[in-house]
C-alpha cells in the first residue's frame, strides 16, 4: 500500500486556498463594477431589490418586472414625486394651468432630457410609446379612458385621484419605483420642517397661529381652496388655522367658487393669492375693486401675498410644498427652518 507524501498534501491545500482567495477577489471586483455602473435614473435601494413585484392599484393588479428606469408621468404630482426620488422621466406633461407654458420653473434643470408628451387631458400615445417606457404613472381621475392603451405600452400605475391625497400618492409611486425608503425619508424631512416653521410663526405671534386663506383666480368664478386640498394640507402641516368657510372633510369638496360679492368668505389674517390664467380672463379686477374685498382684515393690514400657481396648486408634491414653506416664512416674517 502506497503512502501519500505529506508535502504533496500540503501543496494541494495551498492550491485550494489560493483558488478561494482569487475567486473572492473576482467576485468583489464584479460587485464593484456593478455599483459604479448603476443608472442615476433608478437609484438602488433595499426596496428596489424586490422585483418583479405586483402592485394592487385602483385599476387592478399591475406587475412590474424590474425596477423602472424609463418612466413617463402624466400629471404634475407624479412629476414632482419622481424627480424628488432622483429620477428624470423620459416623458411628462406640463401643467394645464400655466400661463407661460412649459414644465414647472421650480424643477428647472431636472428635466433637460424629458419630452413633453401632453397635453394633459389628451396625452400623445404615439410619442409615449416611442420613448419605450418601463413604467407610466397617472391617476384614474385624469386618464381612466386611455388606461388600456397606456397599459399596452408599459406597466401603468394609477392612483384614484390627485390633490389632497398627495402623500398617499407618493407612497404608491415610490412602491412602483422600488424607492419606498427614500420617499418616506423625504416626506418626514418635509413634515419636520413644516412643523418647525409653524412653531416659529406661533412664537413670533405670541403663541397663536394666524388664520390663512387661499384664493385662486381662474377663467370663471374665483375659487377658495379648502383645508383638504393640496395647499390646504401643506398649511395644516405648518399649523396655520383656516377660516370656517374653508374647512372641508368631504373628499369631493376641495374648493369653493365665490362671486366678487362673496369674497368676504376669504377673510383671514393672511391671504395667499394665485392666478391660473391671464388676468383679463379672470374676475380678479372685479374682486379687488369690490368694497367687500377692501374691507377684509388681510387687505387692510397689507397681508395679501401673490404666490406661484404652479407650486401652490399644480405642484402637488414634496418639492412644491417646500416652495410653499418658503413663501409662508416670507409672508410671516420668520426665518425658514433649515433641512
Amino acid at each position: 500500500m502506497l503512502k501519500r507524501s505529506p508535502l504533496r498534501g500540503i501543496g494541494r491545500l495551498l492550491s485550494l486556498l489560493l483558488a478561494v482567495v482569487l475567486g473572492t477577489a473576482v467576485l468583489a471586483a464584479c460587485g464593484s463594477d456593478d455599483s459604479s455602473g448603476t443608472s442615476s435614473a433608478a437609484k438602488p435601494a433595499a426596496d428596489g431589490a424586490a422585483f418583479p413585484r405586483t402592485l394592487k392599484t385602483v385599476m387592478g393588479d399591475v406587475k412590474i418586472p424590474a425596477q423602472p428606469k424609463r418612466v413617463v408621468v402624466l400629471d404634475t404630482g407624479e412629476l414632482d414625486d419622481v424627480t424628488l426620488l432622483g429620477i428624470d422621466p423620459v416623458g411628462a406633461v406640463a401643467p394645464h394651468f400655466k400661463t407661460e407654458g412649459g414644465f414647472p420653473a421650480y424643477l428647472k434643470g431636472e428635466l433637460d432630457g424629458t419630452k413633453d408628451v401632453g397635453p394633459l387631458l389628451e396625452p400623445n400615445l404615439e410619442l409615449i410609446a416611442s420613448l419605450r417606457p418601463d413604467l407610466i404613472l397617472s391617476s384614474k381621475v385624469r386618464h381612466e379612458k386611455v388606461y388600456d392603451k397606456l397599459s399596452a405600452i408599459a406597466p401603468t400605475v394609477f392612483t384614484e385621484t390627485t390633490g389632497g391625497v398627495w402623500k398617499e400618492n407618493l407612497k404608491v409611486h415610490a412602491e412602483a419605483l422600488g424607492l419606498e425608503t427614500e420617499a418616506a425619508a423625504k416626506l418626514k424631512e418635509y413634515e419636520t420642517r413644516a412643523k418647525a416653521l409653524g412653531e416659529a410663526i406661533k412664537k413670533k405671534d405670541g403663541g397663536t397661529a394666524p388664520t390663512a386663506s387661499v384664493v385662486r383666480f381662474i377663467a370663471g368664478p374665483t375659487r377658495l381652496y379648502q383645508s383638504n386640498s393640496y395647499s390646504g394640507v401643506v398649511l395644516n402641516d405648518i399649523g396655520l388655522q383656516r377660516p370656517k368657510t374653508q374647512i372641508s372633510d368631504d373628499p369631493e369638496v376641495t374648493m369653493k367658487d365665490v362671486s366678487p360679492e362673496q369674497i368676504d368668505q376669504a377673510d383671514a389674517d393672511l391671504i395667499f393669492v394665485t392666478a391660473a390664467d391671464a388676468e383679463d380672463k379672470t374676475q380678479k379686477k372685479d374682486v379687488v375693486s369690490n368694497p367687500v374685498w377692501k374691507d377684509l382684515a388681510a387687505v387692510k393690514n397689507d397681508k395679501v401675498f401673490e404666490v406661484p400657481d404652479e407650486t401652490w396648486m399644480s405642484g402637488i408634491g414634496v418639492q412644491a410644498a417646500e416652495q410653499m414653506l418658503a413663501d409662508v416664512a416670507k409672508a410671516t416674517g420668520v426665518e425658514l427652518p433649515k433641512k
